[in-house]
């Protein structure tokens, strides 16, 4: 372990980059159409229940896991629990390594639509062509390297910068501009005529809809909208000073996570109601649905840039912790400086990534497992590695070293033997259920 440590200048600073790091893309093109088709309220009431009980628990345990042991996963999980639990801290770093060559890959497309709304593009396409000029984007042999390349970069240059100046600072700039963008989306859709009828859809509880396998599906939503598994909060936590209290700080992240899903329904349906437009999840939803909602709205390309460089950076926010997380590898457990982890991180996730990129276009023939590489890549992150990983660190701290991670967290006397237990029996049984699910 490096004798000097670099930590967040202050617990706000950790607050965004925390809440960065959870909230991606999914937050805003999946999160609304898959609680509106599940019982809108009810569903949000399960998804909340889970997301301030299971994913807060995982959370401070992952924070307090990092800074108990200044280090990254691998090494944290091996001083904590042994050297046979270093696995679970590769799996993460192999984790957010494959995830960051996907992730890049669809945050480059973000790039691009950030450019098409500027020169006018997303506007001036006729609805019916907007299909097209998505597919022929994505499979173009070039431009979805170029984007993936760029997005890469873009991410290497703010890492680069350090904790505090380069992180933190980051997410200063970036959580504040995305609340604010997203803030003035909500209130134009809410004053659209025909906005409540998509307000309606999103929040009005059908409690008939809440089956076990629905709640199942609440369960792993808030599991993987908090990013919670791969050892993100383990990295950022190794970076935290030991005077600021982590159960408060976690909270105040799963917060903000869950605000911005709130929002990115209250942002999308309204919107999409008041055109007649039928609501869809990923790229559907923000390259093809949503275009069609700013050429009908006067000011229509000022909108669309907005909601560009909203995912944009929502896509950059989550991208600085994957990057940290498998650059946190090197330094800690081989001993790399710093600038030539993160460089050298980079590049090979540019490389890796370039399949998924050209899995639209001239790879998409190509498949592992009957998927396509890009869903390939998907499916090992969400559906294994993630719901693993979270059952490895629910195991640890309900093992005998988590009175440790309880007494580092500063959880109370009385809840450090029901924290425990829930970590040792609940919440892995809970974990295992979406997992089995998913496969």
């Amino acid at each position: 372990m490096p004798q000097h440590r670099h930590s967040w200048g202050s617990r706000l600073g950790f607050i965004l980059a925390a809440a960065g790091s959870a909230i991606g893309l999914g937050a805003i093109w999946k999160f609304p159409y898959v609680a509106a088709q599940n019982g809108g309220g009810a569903f949000i009431l399960l998804y909340l229940a889970f997301s301030f009980t299971l994913g807060l628990a995982l959370m401070v345990a992952e924070i307090a896991l990092g800074r108990t042991t200044r280090s990254g996963a691998s090494v944290a999980y091996a001083r904590m629990g042994g050297p046979r639990w270093r696995l679970a801290g590769l799996l993460g770093v192999l984790a957010g390594f494959v995830l960051f060559s996907f992730y890049s890959v669809v945050g480059g497309w973000t790039f691009a639509y950030l450019g098409f709304a500027l020169d006018g593009r997303v506007i001036s396409t006729a609805p019916a062509a907007l299909p097209a000029l998505f597919d022929n984007f994505v499979s173009d042999p070039l431009a979805p390297l170029l984007t993936h390349a760029l997005f890469a970069l873009a991410t290497l240059a703010i890492v680069l910068g350090g904790i505090e100046k380069g992180i933190e600072r980051a997410g200063k700039i970036l959580m504040p501009a995305l609340f604010v963008i997203m803030l003035l989306l909500v209130l134009r859709a809410l004053t659209l005529p025909g906005a409540a009828s998509g307000v309606i859809a999103f929040l009005q509880p059908d409690f008939s809809k809440l089956t076990a396998a629905r709640a199942v599906d609440a369960l792993g939503l808030a599991f993987f909208s908090l990013s919670l598994g791969v050892g993100a909060m383990i990295a950022y936590g190794s970076y935290m000073k030991t005077d600021i209290a982590i159960v408060p700080t976690a909270a105040w992240v799963v917060t903000l996570a869950v605000l911005v899903s709130l929002l990115s329904g209250l942002m999308i349906f309204p919107a999409l109601a008041a055109f007649g437009l039928d609501p869809a999840a990923g790229p559907g939803l923000t390259f093809i649905a949503m275009p069609v909602v700013f050429q009908h709205l006067p000011l229509g390309s000022v909108f669309a840039v907005a909601f560009f460089a909203l995912l944009a950076m929502a896509a950059l926010s989550s991208s600085v912790a994957m990057l940290e997380l498998v650059a946190i590898f090197f330094i800690d457990d081989l001993g790399w400086s710093r600038r030539n982890a993160l460089c050298t991180v980079t590049a090979a996730i540019i490389v890796c990534g370039m399949p998924a990129a050209l899995s639209f276009g001239v790879l998409s023939d190509v498949s592992i497992a009957g998927k396509r590489i890009f869903d390939a890549m998907d499916y090992f992150v969400s559906n294994l590695a993630m719901p693993v990983g979270g059952i490895a660190l629910a195991l640890l701290a309900g093992s005998a070293a988590g009175q440790r991670l309880a007494d580092e967290a500063g959880l109370p006397a009385r809840t450090h033997r029901s924290w425990q237990l829930a970590c040792r029996y609940l919440i892995p049984l809970l974990v295992l259920s979406v997992l089995l699910k998913n496969l």
